[in-house]
């Protein structure tokens, strides 16, 4: 008959050692597993909020920036310009901003910015999403007479004037929107955030 005296501590020691190897295992399963429901870091700068310098904007330009995947049109609207943006209203669907989800509540406003000369647009048509052309010149030949600066898109007609207010007789029927934003500086301008809100 063989040896019926089983060695205790041996034992102990076989079954502590397959339980760290077993939770060892189980953790480098687990581990690539809860890393993948975390955003990853090209995800997280898609969404952060974008620092623009605006000092170096011409009057009359127009630059583009990416937040969220999406184009950001910043303008440096002229005083002409933005002289020019009531006498419009009679020829737009929406010149007061009613439709609040279009912009953020400081850009309620005529200018629909906080600051007159400074203009913040996401870069999307409200039709179908196509992305108008930046048209300031006024009276073009293709626009008419009547046109004094805007946006207007190739894509099925949509006009929109220099605070991207829709234009009666467009197929869009929202202004372009206005993305939070706040200035951190006299000539900086954080795209993607409202000043105390993140």
């Amino acid at each position: 008959m063989a040896n019926s005296k089983v060695n205790k501590g041996r034992r102990r020691f076989l079954i502590g050692a397959t339980s760290v190897v077993g939770a060892a295992g189980t953790a480098a399963i687990a581990t690539p597993f809860i890393m993948s429901l975390t955003p990853s870091a090209r995800a997280l700068a898609a969404g952060a909020p974008v620092e623009v310098n605006v000092s170096k904007i011409e009057e009359g330009q127009l630059i583009r920036v990416i937040w969220r995947g999406k184009p950001v049109w910043i303008v440096h609207r002229s005083k002409e310009m933005v002289e020019m943006l009531p006498s419009n209203d009679a020829k737009l669907k929406d010149p007061d901003s009613e439709v609040a989800s279009q912009q953020p509540q400081f850009a309620q406003n005529e200018y629909r910015s906080i600051k007159p000369e400074y203009l913040v647009l996401v870069g999307i048509c409200t039709h179908l999403g196509c992305s108008p052309t930046f048209r300031p010149e006024l009276a073009p030949a293709d626009l008419g007479a009547d046109w004094k600066g805007g946006w207007y898109c190739p894509c099925h007609g949509s006009r929109f004037d220099l605070a991207g207010r829709v234009i009666k007789g467009s197929p869009a029927g929202k202004n372009l929107e206005v993305p939070p934003y706040y200035y951190k500086s006299d000539s900086t301008i954080l795209v993607g955030e409202v000043k105390g809100v993140a």
